[in-house]
C-alpha cells in the first residue's frame, strides 16, 4: 500500500510503498477513504510523543470501509463503512468497564502507538469496542473529522464543561477542535467568544456561531465581552500562553477545560493557582470520546444544528500529506484539511 512515511523526526516525510497491515484477532483493517490532518499528527511527526517510534505513519482521524476482519471479531464484517475514536480501548480494564474508554489504561492509538491512517489501509484494535458505523450517505471527508477534533470538542463542551444555555464560553484557538467547540457551544445556547490570531479562522468562528472573535489583548477583551469573565474557557490549542489566557479569562467559579495537548517541548504553562484557589476555579482535562457516545454526536449532526460539513475546507490527495503536515504549525489554512487516499 501507499503511505506517508516519517523516517526522521522533523524531517521531510515521503510517500512510500509499504507492507499491507493484517488484522489482529480482535481487530480489523480499514481501507481509508479520508483522514484528517490534525495538530496531534504534527506533534507525532516532530517527536513530541514518546509512543511514536520510527519509521512511522501518522494519522488518527479516519473514515473508511472494513476490508479484513480478525477471527475474534463478532460485530463487524467486510464492507461496513466505519469511523473510530483516536483512542482504541481494550474494553476490559476498570476504566472501560465504567464506560470511560477514552482514558483506557491499555489503549492503543493509530498514528501514535502504531501506524496510522495517512495510508491506503490502517489496522484498528478491539473492533467490537471501538468501531462506529457511519449512517448511509455520510460523506467520508466529514466523517473523518469525527474521530478526534469534533468528538473531542463535543465531549469537552457537553460533558466535561457541561455548558448551559446563556453561559459565556471562550474558545482559545479556532482550528478544527476550536471551531467544533464554537459550533457545539453555540448549538447548546451558549454565548461564544472565539480567540485566534488568524483573520480567516476568526471569520469562520463567527460563521459557526461565535458572537465575538478576538485576536489581541485576549484576557482583558474576553473579560470585558463576557461581563467579568467566561463561565467556561477552553484551550483548544495547547500552548503555554493559550492555557494561561484561558484560565485568566474566567469569572469566579468558572471552568477551564484543557483540550490542547501541551507537550513538554513547547514549555510548561504558568497556571495561576492563586486565582484557581481564590476564585474557586475548576481546571479540567478532556481526552477524546468513547465509541458508545457517538450516537449523541451523530444526532446533533443530523439535526442540522452543527454544520459539520462546513468544517472541512480543503481536501487533498495522499501525496500532499507531507506538505499538509508542515503547514499545521503555521496555521496557514482555516478549518480542517482532509487527505483522500
Amino acid at each position: 500500500m501507499r503511505a506517508v512515511l516519517v523516517t526522521e523526526f522533523g524531517g521531510t516525510p515521503v510517500l512510500a510503498d509499504v507492507e499491507d497491515p493484517a488484522p489482529a484477532p480482535h481487530g480489523v483493517v480499514v481501507a481509508v477513504e479520508a483522514t484528517g490532518v490534525c495538530r496531534s499528527d504534527w506533534h507525532a511527526w516532530q517527536g513530541h510523543d514518546d509512543d511514536v517510534t520510527l519509521p512511522h505513519v501518522p494519522g488518527h482521524e479516519l473514515a473508511g470501509t472494513v476490508v479484513a476482519v480478525g477471527a475474534d471479531v463478532r460485530n463487524w464484517s467486510v464492507g461496513r463503512r466505519v469511523t473510530t475514536p483516536f483512542v482504541t480501548a481494550c474494553g476490559v480494564c476498570p476504566e472501560c468497564a465504567a464506560g470511560a474508554q477514552q482514558v483506557c489504561r491499555n489503549q492503543t492509538q493509530p498514528g501514535f502507538t502504531g501506524w496510522g491512517s495517512f495510508a491506503e489501509l490502517v489496522a484498528l484494535d478491539h473492533a467490537d469496542v471501538n468501531l462506529v458505523a457511519l449512517p448511509e450517505g455520510f460523506a467520508a471527508s466529514t466523517a473523518a473529522a469525527l474521530g478526534c477534533r469534533v468528538a473531542t470538542a463535543f465531549r469537552a463542551v457537553t460533558d466535561v464543561a457541561a455548558v448551559k444555555p446563556g453561559e459565556f464560553v471562550a474558545v482559545h484557538g479556532a482550528g478544527g477542535v476550536g471551531l467544533s467547540a464554537v459550533a457545539i457551544a453555540a448549538a447548546a445556547g451558549a454565548r461564544v467568544v472565539a480567540v485566534d490570531p488568524s483573520e480567516a479562522a476568526r471569520d469562520l468562528a463567527l460563521a459557526f456561531g461565535a458572537e465575538h472573535a478576538v485576536a489581541t489583548d485576549v484576557v482583558e477583551t474576553v473579560r470585558e465581552l463576557t461581563r467579568g469573565g467566561a463561565h467556561v474557557s477552553i484551550d483548544a490549542v495547547g500552548l503555554p500562553v493559550t492555557c494561561e489566557n484561558s484560565v485568566r479569562s474566567l469569572r469566579r467559579r468558572g471552568r477551564h477545560v484543557q483540550v490542547g495537548l501541551l507537550p513538554a517541548a513547547a514549555g510548561r504553562p504558568a497556571v495561576p493557582m492563586d486565582l484557581v484557589i481564590a476564585h474557586e476555579l475548576q481546571v479540567l482535562g478532556s481526552h477524546g470520546m468513547a465509541a458508545h457516545d457517538y450516537p449523541r454526536l451523530l444526532d446533533l449532526v443530523g439535526s442540522g444544528r452543527f454544520p459539520l460539513a462546513d468544517l472541512v475546507t480543503r481536501e487533498l490527495p495522499l501525496e500532499a500529506g507531507p506538505r499538509a503536515l508542515a503547514e499545521v504549525a503555521d496555521a496557514t489554512t482555516a478549518g480542517i484539511t482532509v487527505l483522500r487516499p
